[in-house]
């Protein structure tokens, strides 16, 4: 009885302590509705697979969230349409590559600032790495979940007719995802031209009225919406992650902490299984210092952002399960042999 005590705590504290982040995340992705033009957004954007996974990976800087509230603004911008390689590259290295994680991890390891230095460029590493494997795959679609892959459909269907009407020299409305620039959402389906509306002052106040509000209630609905599906896979991801931790012993792990190659696999396991925030993970794997050699810390530190129990439900509405099968698979291997190399050069 005890023990399931002990699980419905952790679950809790899981809970109570990944939610303000999914919260934020949500507020973030819900607010590109509002903030950013798709198209423009496509077009800024690198064409290259590397230069977008890295330009990707670097937005975490612009959007401090842990690997709760990413995933949201991830799926968010494959909405957009932006490349497969720049939304993994932000997805994998957000948690990791902001500036309130990069924070936490120097005050927990202020003796010790090749950890932070190094868990920046491993977390980049692997993020480009996985934006470039994945940039293979031209058509993102077979990657993705059903409802994503028919918005990524509808998108480049509306794309091609667009690019066709405009090599036919007619007039074409952006897109119905987002109005913004030039245009207003006069009613649904229906954009109207700011342009002629110049000569009668009233009707364009009334009309930006409308706009904002409708704007606001799409933000309302995707926020409704997002909580409802991400808050039930974070649900589910915390109870599995809680309930591993009080039944699988940790003597079991922490008896493996002693050799080069087993404690970096122990801490990899640890970090999964722990499903600790990015942003409070370093001060847990301050606590295993004493035990675990400082590849293997850096190890828990990179892996655990990229793939924990409570990020893979999360994920898993974005991506199939075989696709997070292939993740989870390369970020292992990627982690393992940067952080073996770790310790026998440094």
């Amino acid at each position: 009885m005890s023990q399931l005590y002990n699980a419905f705590t952790l679950f809790l504290s899981l809970l109570v302590e990944a939610f303000p982040f999914l919260l934020l995340g949500v507020l973030l992705s819900s607010s590109l509705l509002l903030l950013i033009d798709e198209e423009k957004l496509i077009e800024i954007l690198p064409k290259n697979p590397f230069l977008g996974a890295l330009a990707g990976s670097c937005i975490g800087f612009l959007f401090p969230v842990c690997e709760c509230g990413n995933v949201p603004v991830a799926r968010r911008l494959l909405m957009k349409g932006i490349p497969t390689s720049t939304a993994i590259g932000f997805l994998l290295a957000a948690p990791t590559i902001n500036p309130i994680v990069v924070w936490s991890t120097w005050i927990a390891f202020r003796g010790q600032p090749e950890i932070v230095i190094f868990r920046i460029i491993f977390s980049l590493t692997i993020a480009v790495i996985m934006g470039c494997v994945f940039s293979v795959q031209k058509d993102p679609r077979p990657l993705l979940q059903p409802f994503l892959s028919k918005r990524v459909t509808k998108l480049l269907h509306q794309t091609s007719k667009k690019n066709l009407s405009v090599q036919k020299g007619l007039r074409q409305d952006s897109l119905t995802l987002l109005q913004s620039g030039t245009f207003l959402l006069d009613k649904p389906g229906k954009p109207l031209s700011i342009g002629d509306m110049a000569a009668s002052p009233t009707a364009l106040s009334t009309d930006l009225a409308s706009n904002l509000s409708q704007r606001l209630q799409l933000i309302s609905d995707n926020i409704i919406q997002e909580l409802r599906e991400l808050g039930g896979m974070l649900i589910l991801g915390s109870a599995i992650a809680a309930s591993l931790q009080v039944f699988v012993p940790r003597e079991i792990i922490l008896s493996l902490g002693q050799g080069t190659i087993s404690s970096i696999i122990a801490m990899m396991l640890l970090a999964a299984i722990v499903s600790i925030c990015s942003t409070v993970d370093s001060f847990f794997a301050l606590s295993f210092a004493s035990t675990f050699t400082t590849s293997s810390l850096l190890a828990f530190l990179v892996f655990g952002p990229m793939i924990d129990i409570k990020a893979i439900g999360l994920m898993l509405s974005i991506f199939k399960p075989r696709m997070l099968i292939y993740l989870f698979v390369l970020i292992a291997q990627l982690t393992f042999i940067l952080a073996l190399n770790h310790s026998y050069f440094f």
